[in-house]
Formats: C-alpha cells, sequence, structure tokens
C-alpha cells in the first residue's frame, strides 16, 4: 500500500489533502500542532493517523518521522504544508516574528525532508511536494516575510529535485492562489468578490483545487515531471 504524510494537515487545505488521499487508498498520517480537537475529528473520519508535532522542532519532527516509519515501515509521498501567514509592513514586523514565520515554513519543510530523503533515496522511489504560493512567485505587498518564505521553499524544492532525481525522487511545488481558507477570514465580503472578480477563472480557489492537484503530482501520472511549480490560482498569475 502507498504511504503519505502531510504536514499541517488538521484544517484547510492540509485536511482535504488528507481527505483526498485517504479516499485514494493512501494510507495516510499527519500532522497538526494545535488544532487537537480537529485532528482527532479528521482522524476519525478518514482512518488517517494523527500526531501532534511542531514543525519547528528538530526533536518533535524526529519523533514524528519515528513514528510513520514505525507504523508505516517507508514513505512513498512527503507533503510539506505547514504554515501561517503574516501580513503587516516590513517596518513594523520583529525579528523574531521574521525567524519564527521561517522557521514553520522553511526549516519545517527542511526538518521533515530531511527525515525521510534517505528511505527514498534508499528505495529508489518517492516523492516530496512543497505547498508554496503565488505569492512566493511574484510577491505581495503586506505579505513581504510570507513571499519571501514560500519563494524560498520553491528555490528548495528546485534545487533538491537536482539531488535526488538521480535516487528517482521527484520534489516539486504547489504555488496555491487565492484559496477559501482559515486564511481569508479577515478579508471582508466586498474583498473576497474583489478577489473572485480579479481570477480569471471566476472565482475563489477550493483546498478540494489544490489537494486534486497534489494527489496528481504524487501519483505514477507525474512520473516524469520533477522539480516544477504548479500554479492552482485560476488564472490569478500566468
Amino acid at each position: 500500500m502507498k504511504t503519505a504524510l502531510i504536514t499541517g494537515g488538521s484544517r484547510g487545505i492540509g485536511a482535504e489533502m488528507v481527505r483526498q488521499f485517504a479516499k485514494a487508498g493512501y494510507r495516510t498520517a499527519f500532522t497538526y500542532a494545535r488544532s487537537g480537537a480537529q485532528a482527532l475529528a479528521l482522524a476519525a473520519e478518514t482512518g488517517a493517523l494523527a500526531i501532534c508535532c511542531d514543525a519547528r522542532s528538530e526533536e518533535e519532527t524526529r519523533k514524528m518521522a519515528e513514528k510513520v516509519l514505525g507504523d508505516f515501515h517507508h514513505l512513498d509521498v512527503l507533503i510539506c504544508n505547514a504554515g501561517t501567514s503574516y501580513t503587516g509592513l516590513v517596518q513594523d514586523m520583529t525579528a523574531a516574528e521574521w525567524d519564527d514565520l521561517f522557521a514553520l515554513h522553511v526549516r519545517g519543510a527542511f526538518l521533515a525532508a530531511r527525515e525521510f530523503l534517505p528511505g527514498m533515496i534508499s528505495r529508489r522511489e518517492g516523492s516530496i511536494l512543497f505547498i508554496s504560493s503565488m505569492w512566493g512567485q511574484v510577491g505581495a505587498s503586506c505579505e513581504a516575510a510570507y513571499s519571501a518564505c514560500k519563494a524560498a521553499l520553491i528555490g528548495f524544492a528546485k534545487a533538491l529535485a537536482k539531488e535526488a532525481g538521480p535516487s528517482h525522487v521527484r520534489v516539486n511545488c504547489i504555488a496555491p492562489g487565492v484559496i477559501e481558507t482559515d486564511m481569508l477570514k479577515e478579508y471582508s465580503p466586498a474583498d473576497l468578490s474583489a478577489l473572485s472578480d480579479e481570477t480569471p477563472l471566476g472565482r475563489l480557489g477550493t483546498p478540494y483545487d489544490v489537494a486534486r492537484a497534489a494527489l496528481f503530482l504524487s501519483g505514477k501520472d507525474a512520473a516524469f515531471i520533477t522539480g516544477q511549480v504548479l500554479g492552482v490560482n485560476g488564472g490569478f498569475i500566468v
């Protein structure tokens, strides 16, 4: 049976990826940091393995990997989705806030990839997927730190794809656009309507849109795709 791990899988895009991978027959695990009740409910709904893990922590990531490999014996798909947003002017951001955002998005992806790469390389197969953002491709005003984190993931994926490719391990990114998740809760209905109008396909994206793209990139139909960034943004940027 194929196996998959989604970090930051208790809510939003992550939760929908858990649902879609489990539905597709993957034995699935996911991590969460604070959303314990939601994580347990999702585990009960899907049969997935829920593991509490702070993606920024080297020790917690090591223990999480031991749990996953102990239960699953190997990992076919790693999706690094753990992250959060930050909105504000650069001059108003503290160094601690900047460091924490990079620790969660970028250090977290590095720590998880480092744990599972040896097994994938040994087995000469595997897929790693980083959830970036369209703002990592073009940048967003008042989201400079977030944009920088997501751009770093794209650079990491491209470099790691070259490094791991000879071992038949694929590494890609998904760059979602404006997706209907809790990250939009601070937007007014008028703002959301404007974003929808600005999207050529005329609507906001859904977690399902992103999850199905992740399922494709992780599977055999994408066997010759590596080092790429797939935009799931309804044409918001082209």
